[in-house]
């Protein structure tokens, strides 16, 4: 089951460019996504009304969308408004259509009532438009539910043991810190945690090319479906976790959307930006490569969870304390699901 009346990413924009007609599955429905000639976005149902060919696999005429099977065209609102050989078109021959907005570099799309469908209930993210920032944007298609994505985002401590040789540095940062604060809310939750006087963790040695010991913070916010901030920092050793006010201060800011695809089957959106020496195209390359090589080890032990829940589905996780923050997503989640499909 899954939330719809909510914004999903489902596309970053460089994915329409060039009349491009884009194929993309958002919680079990099969939508079609292009710019039509005048650049405004469009989301129609990805199967022809008259036979259940596939719409992506038509051609963009204008504003509008040609089925290539048998001809029928269909405007920006699903309307069919052409029937080749045929001048009479039923009133009610159409697909669905979906809100659909671009925002900062972003595709969403709203998969429920188009009543309801607020472009102010988008999360905003600023850096994404922000010139004092510099990242490359990307995406990752994973075997698994959407929530293990969550789960694993929800929890800092896997770090230190998945990461060691990437993201994470050293097994210390699982042994020695705690979240310094989690705040509980319901579009989410915000953890708070910092590791003081610290070697860097591998990616960021990469570009800052220096062993020096670091004072390191991160703050990590979720947003209900699946929306993850991270703001990290940081600064010479001695200076602590308000560093991000000094100048010697090194800053990232991180975002993924998660957007189910299937139950079983997930997109992955995201970028990671960093804030310093933006001349150097270098930078923002080596931390693409960084996090990428990163979420393939999260992506191989997230696939294998699925796996094992396939086989058994009656098996039941036992938390720990670190699982605070994703208990509270998930039940937050869920009363959010139940009251909407009661209502």
């Amino acid at each position: 089951m899954f939330l719809k009346n909510c914004w999903y990413v489902a596309a970053w924009s460089y994915e329409l460019i060039d009349g491009k007609l884009l194929a993309r599955t958002i919680c079990d429905q099969p939508i079609v996504f292009y710019k039509s000639e005048s650049g405004k976005v469009v989301a129609l149902e990805d199967r022809c009304c008259h036979r259940g060919a596939r719409l992506s696999k038509g051609r963009r005429e204008g504003e509008c969308l040609r089925c290539m099977y048998h001809g029928l065209k269909f405007d920006a609102d699903g309307m069919c408004i052409q029937i080749p050989g045929q001048d009479t078109i039923p009133p009610k021959l159409g697909v669905r259509s979906f809100p659909v907005l671009e925002r900062d570099q972003l595709i969403w799309v709203w998969m429920g009532d188009r009543e309801k469908a607020d472009p102010a209930k988008i999360v905003d993210f600023p850096y994404l438009r922000d010139p004092g920032w510099r990242g490359i944007p990307d995406y990752l298609h994973y075997k698994a539910n959407y929530l293990f994505i969550v789960d694993n985002l929800s929890d800092f401590a896997h770090l230190a043991f998945v990461h060691t040789n990437t993201l994470g540095g050293s097994e210390e940062y699982a042994y020695k810190t705690k979240p310094a604060e989690i705040e509980k809310a319901d579009w989410g939750f915000r953890v708070r945690r910092g590791h003081m006087n610290a070697a860097p963790p591998p990616f960021h040695r990469k570009v800052v090319k220096n062993d020096d010991p670091v004072d390191r913070w991160n703050v990590g916010t979720m947003y209900i479906p699946g929306i993850f901030f991270l703001e990290t920092g940081f600064s010479p050793a001695g200076m602590g976790v308000n560093g991000s006010v000094s100048n010697s201060a090194k800053q990232y800011r991180n975002c993924q959307f998660i957007t189910p695809e299937t139950e079983r089957t997930t997109h992955f959106f995201w970028n990671y930006l960093h804030n310093y020496d933006l001349h150097d195209p270098d930078i923002a390359r080596s931390l693409h490569d960084s996090m990428v090589e990163g979420f393939l080890e999260d992506k191989a032990i997230i696939e294998d969870q699925q796996v094992v829940v396939d086989v058994d589905p009656d098996f039941k996780m036992l938390a720990i304390r670190a699982d605070a923050p994703l208990a509270h997503f998930r039940w937050t989640l869920n009363k959010r699901i139940a009251d909407e499909q009661r209502q």
